[in-house]
């Protein structure tokens, strides 16, 4: 069996621990904001908090629009890279 599967004890361990990227700043700001950037750091820990709870809870001012750009079109022609049957001479 692999750690990753393996669980000893208290099972709310288990899928309570997932990091979210914004999860992540937080603690990296957070922990590190007297040894790095002082007040600068804390406010960005407070940032990504005021988003987590944005995104995933609906607090806010204003209601949370997450677009998601469209994918580019194909483009016409040969691939870069391939070369052209005709021989040229």
């Amino acid at each position: 069996m692999n750690a990753t599967n393996k669980q000893i004890g208290g099972g709310r361990y288990k899928d309570g621990f997932t990091l979210s990227y914004l999860k992540g700043n937080v603690i990296k700001y957070i922990t590190r904001h007297r040894a790095e950037n002082g007040k600068a750091d804390v406010e960005k820990a407070i940032l990504y908090c005021e988003l987590i709870l944005e995104l995933v809870y609906g607090v806010g001012d204003e209601p949370v629009v997450i677009t998601v750009p469209e994918p580019p079109k194909p483009r016409r022609g040969r691939p870069p890279g391939v070369k052209s049957k005709r021989k040229t001479k």
